[in-house]
């Protein structure tokens, strides 16, 4: 990806012979091109296609370079052609059924998002004050950008600022329309990302054990003392383990279903929000 475009700026605003919005709704880029187009239609074709194909030509083998840079990156470092757990989740060379990866492998990936891409992305629209601020590597943007540099303050950062974007006369809206200061829907899926990488960062990892809040460890320490320290898989005998048991037993039966389902509701928001996944 380019960090400029020759087709923007002001040369290209000179040469059509009209200056483009700085911001502005679909309608309004579709208004604003009808009426450049219609006004200076060779000259029109000169800024838009015209420095597109000279770009094109100056940039071939600098373009080429790039892809084969970006190919072994996405290949073998980022794997952007699978979806990942990382080795705390599902250790390497550890079996797991294929519906126990979907929920580490997505949240992983969603974690990767928040502070590696999200991180480059706010790093890369800042200056130099916002690069200094996270101490950010020269390979974290630009041209030697490896897609490794990870920081989960600039992450978040990012999602606090997207989240609190709201709709201004600035995006082609009349003064007094309904829609000015109303949260933009990049705003709302920032808000939903933000809740998703804390739940699973955080409320998941923090999660009380089932067997431990359950009482079920307890009992089956009890069971192993009462049997002279051995392990055993016979019932226990008396009353007292017996009721531990089942007491143990329902409890750890009803933590278990509730994770399952907290589980499952957070996997379908995030797969309801995956388009918000962009950088």
């Amino acid at each position: 990806m380019r960090n400029h475009y020759w087709t923007i700026g002001k040369f290209a605003d000179w040469l059509r012979g009209t200056k483009s919005p700085a911001a502005e709704t679909s309608e309004g880029w579709d208004e604003w091109t009808d009426k450049a187009q219609s006004a200076h239609p060779f000259r029109f074709w000169l800024a838009d296609e015209g420095l597109r194909y000279l770009q094109d030509f100056f940039y071939y083998i600098p373009d080429q370079i790039y892809s084969l840079k970006y190919y072994i990156n996405n290949r073998w470092v980022t794997h952007t052609h699978s979806l990942t757990a990382h080795p705390r989740d599902i250790k390497p060379g550890e079996w797991r059924d294929v519906g126990n990866r979907f929920l580490p492998c997505l949240f992983n990936e969603l974690q990767d998002f928040v502070e590696v891409e999200l991180a480059w992305w706010h790093i890369a629209w800042g200056g130099k004050e916002e690069r200094a601020k996270y101490n950010a590597p020269f390979y974290a943007t630009g041209w030697f950008r490896w897609r490794v540099w990870r920081c989960v303050q600039a992450g978040l950062d990012s999602l606090e600022w997207q989240r609190n974007l709201r709709w201004s006369e600035d995006e082609g809206f009349k003064p007094g329309d309904k829609n000015i200061g109303q949260l933009t829907p990049q705003a709302i899926k920032a808000q939903e990302l933000l809740e998703l990488y804390t739940w699973w960062t955080q409320t998941y990892r923090n999660r009380p054990d089932p067997y431990e809040a359950s009482g079920w460890s307890a009992y089956c320490e009890a069971l192993r003392e009462a049997n002279g320290g051995k392990w055993t898989i016979s019932r226990p005998k008396s009353s007292a383990l017996k009721k531990a048991s089942a007491k143990a037993h329902k409890l750890l039966d009803k933590i278990e279903k509730a994770y399952e389902k907290e589980d499952e509701e957070m996997m379908i928001r995030l797969i309801k929000v995956r388009h918000g996944l962009w950088t």
